[in-house]
This record gives structure tokens, C-alpha cells and sequence, in this order.
């Protein structure tokens, strides 16, 4: 998994709210296509217009926006059904951090398994966010995880266990494994005290 350490990128306003995971990526994409390939797909029913050209209205369409890696989002984003591959979708659309008042909460935790960065903030807070994002001026955001802070002034909260995921890219399986000698030692020591349970 792709470490997550600093990001400065351009950010993108998405304020609509309750964007669920059918929105991101439809439920006929989510089979058969490599995880790499689906960022084409990624958002496919705003991106698109009927015919299959660009929907120029669409943020991530727009000059300014195009290849942004950091969406500020509405409330309730990624909400619906729990599909892993809207997270694998934003993923190979090159999106790396996700600011929002609110998740979906299966949604929030996959992100972490993916490298993706949820940032989750009060509304005002982040409506402050979207309208730098939109300023005919706005540079680049700075995203510091270590730090814990956007653009070195807003600071966010994180759970120790999802920040060190990102911070080493490691999955769950991976953070597991990282204690191997101390799960082989317990077992070493266990086998001492209790020999009758291990053939």
C-alpha cells in the first residue's frame, strides 16, 4: 500500500452531500476490471454526459481541477452499500485525500485499507476549505499527517491505528504480520506453560 506522509496537490470543491458508493463507481464496473483501470470509471454518471462526453459542469472536468488528489467533500460521503471498490475506484483516479464533515463509516475504514486519507472536520470548517479550494487564486493544499494538519493552520484528529497504517502503508494484514516476533514469542512462552494444546 502506497504510504501516505505529505501531500501538496491541488484540491478540488465536491460539496454535494450523500454521495454514496453507486455514485462513485457503478455497480457493473465493480467486476471483472483490474483495481488499476477503474479511476476511468470513477464518478462515470456525473463525468459523463448520455452520449459519452465530458460533462463540462463536472469539478474534476474542469482545466483548474483535472488530476486533483485532494476532493473537499459534502456531508455523508461514501455512504450506501459497502463496496470496497468505490474506495479502489478514487484510488486510481489519483485521489489520495478525502476532507468532509462526515462518511460512510465502511467507507472511511476502507480508505484507510487503500491508502486514501479521510480527514473529517466540522461543517463550517470544511465549507471554509471548499471555498479556498474555489478561489479564482487558490494554490495548492498541503496535507501534513504526521502533523496532523491542512495548509499548516487546520488541524484534524486521527485514531493512532489509521495513522500509522498510512504513515508506514500498511494494511491489516500488513500491521498484523509486523508483530510477528512478538505473536512468535507469546506462542514460545504459551507453549512452556501449556504444552497439552499444541500437537
Amino acid at each position: 500500500m502506497n504510504k501516505f506522509q505529505t501531500l501538496t496537490a491541488v484540491a478540488a470543491p465536491f460539496p454535494k452531500k450523500n454521495v454514496d458508493t453507486d455514485l462513485i463507481i457503478r455497480i457493473e464496473r465493480c467486476t471483472g476490471m483490474p483495481r488499476e483501470e477503474l479511476g476511468r470509471y470513477a464518478f462515470e454518471m456525473a463525468r459523463y454526459l448520455p452520449g459519452g462526453a465530458e460533462n463540462p459542469e463536472f469539478v474534476l472536468n474542469q482545466p483548474r481541477y483535472r488530476g486533483a488528489q485532494i476532493l473537499v467533500c459534502g456531508e455523508f460521503f461514501g455512504t450506501g452499500s459497502s463496496r470496497e471498490v468505490a474506495v479502489w475506484a478514487l484510488a486510481s483516479l489519483g485521489v489520495r485525500c478525502l476532507i468532509a464533515p462526515s462518511f460512510g463509516q465502511i467507507f472511511f475504514n476502507n480508505c484507510f485499507q487503500n491508502g486514501l486519507l479521510p480527514i473529517t472536520l466540522p461543517a463550517p470548517t470544511v465549507a471554509s476549505l471548499a471555498q479556498r479550494a474555489a478561489a479564482p487564486d487558490a494554490g495548492p493544499f498541503t496535507v501534513d499527517l504526521a502533523a496532523q494538519t491542512i495548509n499548516g493552520s487546520v488541524h484534524f484528529e486521527i485514531a493512532p491505528r489509521g495513522k500509522k497504517m498510512l504513515l508506514e502503508g500498511l494494511d491489516e494484514i500488513a500491521l498484523t504480520l509486523a508483530m510477528e516476533p512478538k505473536i512468535a514469542a507469546f506462542q514460545a512462552a504459551d507453549r512452556q506453560r501449556r504444552p497439552w494444546i499444541y500437537p
